[in-house]
């Protein structure tokens, strides 16, 4: 097993994104489980640690002013504020450590924090998760069994503007099983067995 670029392409970037419920989360895990060498970048937040949460494994957890001395000195690929709450963001740091090594790097991320990464590295290649229908995309948020009707609806809406904007991406990768959509995004990053 290697995470180490092919010969054939060099390390980059890698953003995957998609509407909620198309499983990027279950996608990144399996490919975690194959692939435990991959970076993937862990996001900075300045909300507090949840119980079992680690500082540097689920978040790196900050204050407001260290986050927005990251912000102000450019030490951010991309941020927001979620909920009008807290911010979270990725750290430029550890991805640059990451390339500037010859290892391909990946962010799971929203549609927003994208297109920020791809303003700020344009060279990053964007990947989209799609369900394979939207009746499918449906079936798993309801599936879930975790947001209430009103939540349902509000990532509904969410994810219709989300779908609209897989032309913006690079390549898009069906995730119409966890093994199949895996193999497709190991292979685009350049990660080989």
């Amino acid at each position: 097993m290697s995470t180490e670029a092919s010969s054939t392409q060099s390390a980059r970037l890698t953003v995957l994104a998609g509407p909620t419920a198309v499983g990027k989360g279950t996608v990144v895990a399996e490919l975690r489980r194959r692939y435990p060498d991959l970076f993937v970048s862990i996001s900075a937040t300045t909300r507090n640690p949840r119980p079992g949460e680690v500082d540097g494994q689920h978040y790196h957890f900050v204050t407001h002013e260290q986050f927005d001395d990251m912000v102000t000195h450019g030490d951010m690929l991309e941020w927001a504020v979620v909920h009008g709450q807290n911010k979270y963001g990725t750290p430029r740091g550890p991805v640059d450590a990451e390339l500037k090594e010859g290892r391909p790097a990946l962010l799971e991320i929203d549609l927003d924090g994208a297109r920020q990464v791809k303003k700020a590295m344009p060279e990053a290649q964007l990947v989209f998760l799609a369900p394979p229908s939207w009746d499918e995309l449906v079936n798993r948020l309801v599936g879930r069994g975790t947001e209430n009707e009103e939540e349902r609806e509000r990532r509904l809406a969410t994810a219709r503007v989300e779908m609209n904007a897989v032309h913006e991406f690079d390549q898009v990768v069906i995730n119409d099983t966890v093994a199949r959509a895996t193999d497709e995004l190991a292979a685009l990053i350049g990660i080989t067995r």
